[in-house]
């Protein structure tokens, strides 16, 4: 690896190249987290929707909606050249285990491991 292919302890992300058993890895790995992220949304919106006594409840509930929908939306980008920033918020937010990237290479796991390292750390502070 090369000092320009190294940034802040991590891969950069255009100078990943995506393999094609890799690609599989990756969208299997995606679709799961966002399935289960989801169906999170999906129970959220229920629970809530059963406690609706008045319209402003209806109202908060929309809001609700439009709110998660705009946050999904900005953390599930299938960009390859983003896809390991990606797997590093999801891996931070403990929405994707390490096991379901089983099979990518060792210099996309070190970068999806330090980027949400840096957010955990980020987090912490």
């Amino acid at each position: 690896m090369t000092s320009l292919a190294t940034q802040n302890g991590h891969t950069n992300q255009g100078d990943l190249t995506w393999s094609p058993s890799e690609k599989v890895v990756a969208r299997k790995a995606f679709d799961a987290a966002l399935k289960r992220e989801l169906h999170e949304v999906i129970q959220e919106a229920k629970q809530m929707a059963s406690q609706i006594k008045q319209s402003s409840d209806l109202w908060d509930l929309e809001h609700h909606l439009t709110q998660r929908r705009k946050e999904i939306d900005r953390k599930y980008g299938y960009r390859y050249s983003q896809l390991t920033h990606v797997f590093g918020k999801l891996l931070q937010e403990r929405r994707l285990g390490e096991e379901e990237l089983r099979g990518l290479r060792e210099d996309k796991l070190k970068s999806i491991r330090s980027y949400a390292k840096f957010l955990a750390e980020i987090d912490a502070a």
